[in-house]
């Protein structure tokens, strides 16, 4: 399994298409980064199952409101 990747994505602010590298060394992960177009920012999910030799992203706005 490759540790060290790029993925597009599209801001889900926005809709802009970008680029973001993925280190998965560290095991699974959280972490925000800012759209370079709308500036919000952008929750990532990196989910590694090295079982199955996969790396999964997930993407979203971490907006969502409870009430």
């Amino acid at each position: 399994m490759h540790k060290y990747s790029t993925q597009n994505v599209s801001c889900p602010h926005c809709g802009h298409a970008i680029s973001i590298p993925l280190d998965a060394s560290a095991g699974s992960q959280n972490f925000y980064d800012d759209c370079p177009i709308c500036c919000n920012p952008i929750h990532l999910t990196i989910e590694v199952d090295e079982q199955h030799k996969t790396i999964n992203l997930f993407v979203d706005a971490d907006d969502e409101q409870i009430f």
